[in-house]
């Protein structure tokens, strides 16, 4: 009786094992599940139109609305059609963009990928002719080579529209003027050796192109539109993390909008700020007389300027960049901005 006795609690202390590591199994997976949904990842552009990014990362805020168990992984792109196919293959959460990559991205999966959550810079975008062209006007344009940041990206289709309502034909339909898309950097050098005569780009670079290539403004994208305000740049989230972690976005959201108001009311405070980050990311840091200049040609928002966003995706549809304009109210998503909104007493922005 004693040798049976042993072996039932030999079998019973092996089951007990069994179950024991079972449950460690199920734990270290619900551990991994909470780690994994307690990750937002982020993507951004050292650029100062993406400037709540950069300022809010450095300086703390978006981590302390996250909270201590939250880790944010920052991804820097240089293009939006980089960033965009990282969101299709789920490696971006939340990310700031131009309108026009985001609004193509929503096209390209049928609306099935991102949504618009957040406005973040409005102007910021002018035509500059090289200073020794003779240009004055940016209706005298004929002949002329005139570069863009990339192709289809929302300065090129600013661009291309213009030279459309112009009534000038692209040399590459047998018309009179080149344009040329090409990296800034690029762009800046162009202007240097004369290789182009003028260019439709974001700031700094407009500032850079007039103080330290001699060029001259001809246009203020402001100009062209009504308020003179349009959207230069985004807050997209994906689909998944709307759908699987919608208070992360929240509190990223609620901590955009305290940095964008903060921006707006220290101004000084926040170049310096942002100055320093981009020092810190690419070694170049901006130089004080480009980036006033810069700064004065820009807004700072949340709001997406939804009518802008209609109207940035009718122009792209015009230059034969998009087959479908998206409705402003199935792009734009403002229900999580809203609630961080209210969470500070802040007034909602429309939906579309």
């Amino acid at each position: 009786m004693s040798g049976a006795r042993q072996r039932q609690d030999d079998q019973r202390r092996h089951r007990q094992g069994l179950v024991l590591a079972a449950m460690m199994v199920l734990l270290a997976g619900c551990a991994r599940s909470t780690a994994e949904n307690q990750e937002l990842r982020v993507g951004y552009f050292p650029n100062l139109t993406h400037a709540q990014a950069l300022v809010g990362l450095s300086d703390g805020t978006f981590q302390q609305a996250l909270g201590a168990d939250v880790q944010i992984r920052p991804f820097m792109f240089n293009a939006g059609p980089s960033l965009i196919e990282a969101l299709f293959a789920g490696e971006i959460d939340v990310a700031y963009i131009g309108p026009n990559p985001a609004i193509n991205g929503f096209v390209k999966s049928k609306g099935q990928a991102l949504r618009i959550v957040a406005g973040a810079t409005s102007g910021g975008a002018v035509l500059v002719a090289r200073g020794d062209t003779g240009l004055e006007r940016a209706s005298s344009l004929d002949g002329k080579t005139v570069a863009s940041p990339q192709l289809g990206n929302t300065q090129d289709i600013a661009l291309r529209y213009y030279l459309k309502q112009q009534r000038f034909k692209l040399a590459e339909q047998g018309g009179t003027v080149t344009v040329m898309p090409m990296a800034n950097a690029d762009i800046l050098t162009s202007f240097l050796t004369k290789a182009i005569d003028a260019a439709w780009v974001p700031e700094p670079w407009g500032a850079r192109l007039v103080q330290e290539a001699g060029g001259r403004i001809l246009l203020d994208e402001r100009d062209l539109w009504p308020q003179r305000q349009f959207s230069t740049a985004v807050v997209i989230a994906s689909a998944r993390a709307l759908q699987e972690r919608p208070g992360l976005v929240t509190n990223w959201l609620r901590a955009h909008v305290t940095v964008t108001r903060w921006m707006q009311a220290h101004p000084l405070e926040a170049k310096q700020r942002l100055n320093a980050e981009l020092n810190r990311l690419t070694g170049k840091p901006i130089p004080a007389a480009v980036l006033d200049e810069a700064w004065g040609r820009l807004a700072f928002t949340y709001d997406p300027l939804a009518e802008s966003l209609r109207a940035a995706g009718e122009h792209a549809a015009a230059v034969g960049f998009l087959d479908t304009v998206p409705a402003p109210g199935d792009l734009v998503d403002m229900r999580l901005l809203n609630e961080a909104l209210r969470a500070s007493d802040l007034p909602p922005v429309a939906q579309p």
